[in-house]
């Protein structure tokens, strides 16, 4: 089944204000007009000012978080609530640098994504296994755990809101990538998951990025595979210039 690719970057603790803006103004201009599907993920401090200028493009807007919680006395956290008020219209949830640095637990990231799914934002799902569990030959194992866990309690319905991304811990800010292969059989794998979850349906629409080092240069083999429907980038989503690339393939 042909599936539109998504190609969402991801800025993380990245930016100044200025550079941001300047960043969404460049992405706005050269993406304009192309049919693939767009997001970034911005700092909260600058959620508002690049909504301004991504309001009305082909560009989603991503928060990196969310809380579990609706408004209330929780110092720190930020509301869906809030986030839709500024134009936000997805989340990016279940990172592994929020599961294994902040120490995130798949009971709270599943709180999250029924969270902003009952508030009608997307979720940028991020499922992967540490190096240790893929030497161990139990990559597909962990993936399926976190599948289940944090997508307990959506609805078929809400799934067409979600997208999958894969992210190799071993591979994220290393350099180190797996390779096309490798990479296709854990997505194929994850397909094959959540159509025991839901259905034969729900998994040939899901879209399933590759979250594990992806840019210009290895992005036209991975996006080749079947299963391989785009990319949550990093580091290389920070530059128009190598960013801009890997969204018109």
């Amino acid at each position: 089944m042909a599936r539109t690719h998504y190609i969402a970057g991801n800025w993380k603790m990245n930016t100044r204000k200025a550079e941001a803006v300047a960043l969404a103004k460049d992405l706005v201009e050269q993406l304009k007009g192309k049919t693939n599907k767009y997001m970034i993920g911005v700092p909260f401090v600058y959620l508002d000012a690049v909504a301004q200028v991504v309001k009305g493009s082909n560009i989603i807007l991503a928060a990196q978080d969310c809380a579990a919680t609706a408004n209330g006395a929780h110092t720190g956290e930020v509301s869906t609530e809030m986030l839709k008020d500024i134009g936000v219209q997805c989340v990016i949830l279940g990172h592994s640098e929020r599961r294994h640095e902040i120490g995130e637990s798949d009971e709270l990231i599943n709180k999250k994504v029924r969270r902003a799914l009952n508030e009608g934002l997307e979720v940028d799902l991020c499922i992967g296994e540490l190096l240790a569990e893929r030497e161990a030959g139990e990559a597909e194992q962990v993936c399926a755990f976190q599948l289940s866990a944090d997508l307990a309690g959506v609805t078929e319905e809400q799934m067409k809101r979600v997208t999958i991304a894969y992210e190799p811990v071993w591979a994220i800010g290393t350099g180190k990538t797996a390779t096309p292969e490798d990479a296709e059989a854990i997505h194929k794998f994850i397909r094959g998951y959540i159509a025991k979850l839901y259905n034969q349906k729900v998994a040939d629409e899901i879209i399933i990025q590759y979250g594990g080092s992806m840019k210009a240069s290895n992005a036209p083999e991975l996006l080749a595979q079947p299963d391989i429907d785009g990319g949550l980038i990093g580091g290389a989503s920070l530059k128009a210039e190598t960013f801009v690339p890997i969204c018109v393939l």
